[in-house]
């Protein structure tokens, strides 16, 4: 970490470290740490809330640096700190860089924080080096936000999609701070590049007001943009549930290779007006299954639902039912799947294991040993030959009787232990 030496360990601990904006710095995940003000301190989200305990003189000059503080995004990771502060130095004197980095890789995360001992150096830095080419990649400028409160709650938060691949964040900064003030902005990207949407978070809600009646429906770079209020995935859930008891869109698959736009259209327009009608087919024209009818109402799309999911077409059953969106899916497949998972383990508690033909070396301690890999182990005993495990993971994968060599090398056979059942029941006639 680069620091100015006339500044002290103990102005350094009182120096604001990283809240910010931006979707990246949200939160830092167990295991990664920023470090900005000092190697030794804890920056997880239980100690965000700690700040130094020193004199009221270095709380000033705390707060004096907290205002000219910087983030900067999409750093190529092989960025150092001595890179950044021969950069952002031109412009002024620098307090401290620090780049945000695993704990345990020591990888670099791809954002830092730049503290400046002017904050009208780090204007001057914000205004003139915004987007700069740092090793291939552009960078991204915006002030550190202490307070978190401002990106959760959503207040100037605009979301846009159906952008056009080359729109980069550069492009997005530019077409949008006509507006007003913009706190911060970002086209999100994978390795194959933009996702086609994007966020920014003006100053005030009347910026981003203006910026969704302007440009909302416009075209950009002959895509025709949708620019709206920024809702959090708890609103939007909520949104998809209460469109679910009124859909109007429904999906149809297992009909075969032989379907046309014009005959699902006959199958399903006894059942009310359709707005559009579509087979999915490949790139030489041959149906692949599935498709979709839209209804101008809620009753027909339901009645269709209802009476066509498991008819037979063509001699196959086919599929009717709402269509949803991915997002929505999605959520559907992790709720299912939860559910699973909590009735699994309520199901495995409690399992014992049985073990026979151990080595008479092998104690308890052993046995231990040698099952705690599969999960954790409430209780072993050699006595009886029976292992108690509390995980359910454990005991999923030992439910089936198994064969494994022991640890000194003879074979041990492993099963649930079963119900004694007298002798005399084996012998009783039927």
């Amino acid at each position: 970490m680069r620091v100015l030496p006339e500044l002290g360990e103990s102005c350094l601990n009182s120096i604001a470290w990283p809240l910010c904006g931006d979707p990246e710095a949200s939160t830092l995940e167990p295991g990664q740490s920023c470090d900005l003000v000092s190697p030794h301190r804890d920056c997880s989200k239980n100690s965000r809330g700690q700040t130094h305990s020193g004199k009221d003189k270095e709380m000033n000059v705390a707060a004096k640096y907290r205002m000219a503080s910087l983030y900067v995004g999409d750093l190529h990771a092989d960025v150092t700190e001595d890179l950044l502060f021969r950069k952002f130095s031109t412009v002024g004197p620098v307090l401290s860089i620090r780049i945000c980095r695993d704990q345990v890789t020591r990888r670099s995360l791809g954002y830092a924080y730049v503290n400046f001992l002017q904050l009208a150096d780090a204007q001057k830095a914000l205004d003139t080096m915004n987007f700069d080419i740092i090793k291939g990649k552009s960078i991204r400028l915006m002030w550190s936000q202490r307070d978190a409160y401002l990106r959760r709650s959503g207040i100037g938060n605009v979301f846009i999609k159906n952008l056009d691949k080359s729109i980069d964040n550069k492009t997005l900064y530019e077409h949008f701070s006509a507006f007003g003030k913009i706190l911060s902005s970002k086209v999100m990207s994978d390795d194959q590049g933009s996702k086609g949407y994007a966020f920014v978070h003006f100053q005030n809600q009347s910026a981003a007001d203006r910026a969704i009646e302007e440009m909302n429906g416009k075209l950009l770079k002959g895509c025709k943009v949708f620019v709206g209020r920024f809702k959090n995935r708890k609103d939007r859930e909520a949104e998809l549930r209460s469109k679910a008891s009124e859909f109007t869109n429904v999906y149809i698959k297992n009909f075969g290779g032989d379907m046309d736009d014009e005959r699902l259209k006959d199958v399903f327009s006894k059942y009310g007006k359709t707005l559009s009608v579509k087979v999915m087919t490949d790139s030489s024209g041959k149906s692949k299954g599935f498709g979709f009818v839209s209804f101008d109402s809620h009753e027909a799309a339901k009645k269709a639902v209802e009476e066509m999911n498991g008819r037979d077409i063509n001699g196959q059953l086919i599929f009717v039912g709402r269509a949803q969106k991915k997002v929505e899916r999605q959520a559907e497949l992790k709720q299912m799947f939860e559910q699973l998972k909590r009735e699994r383990i309520r199901g495995c508690q409690g399992v014992k294991l049985y073990i026979k033909n151990l080595d008479d070396t092998i104690d308890d301690e052993k046995l231990r040993n040698e099952f705690s890999s599969f999960g954790s182990i409430s209780r072993v005993k050699k006595i009886s030959s029976v292992t108690s495990a509390a995980s359910c993971e454990h005991k999923a994968q030992k439910v089936d009787p198994v064969t494994l060599r022991g640890p000194e090398g003879k074979r041990c056979w492993c099963d649930l232990p079963k119900r004694m059942v007298p002798k005399a029941e084996h012998s009783r006639p039927s």
